[in-house]
């Protein structure tokens, strides 16, 4: 095993910090103060959805690793109330609660 020394790590440290603000900070410095054209406001405006999907799916549709659509998968049944809390409410809380209300439930009944 390689050994690192002082300035190895603090370096590591430093561009680690640096990955990790600059993505971060470049839109507060160069879009602070403009107004961005209604197209990248609309697409902008889709990220937030498309990044929640891309965290949620896997949890949903492959809880253990390989794609499970069975009626024992938990997780996609309680997908279910929560879209339609969702789509019918527009309520992110409520969906969340709906989700893991259901959840729950299908564990608590279902052994």
């Amino acid at each position: 095993m390689a050994s690192l020394d002082q300035t190895d790590v603090f370096l590591t440290i430093l561009c680690m910090a640096l990955a990790t603000y600059l993505p971060r900070a470049a839109p507060l410095v160069f879009l602070s103060g403009r107004t961005l054209p209604p197209p990248m406001v609309r697409f902008l405006g889709f990220v937030p959805a498309a990044v929640l999907a891309a965290l949620l799916f896997p949890s949903v549709f492959a809880p253990q690793g390989g794609l499970d659509l069975s009626p024992g998968n938990v997780f996609l049944l309680g997908s279910i109330p929560a879209v339609l809390v969702a789509w019918r409410t527009g309520s992110f809380f409520g969906a969340v609660a709906a989700g893991m209300g259901t959840v729950a439930a299908l564990r608590y009944f279902g052994g």
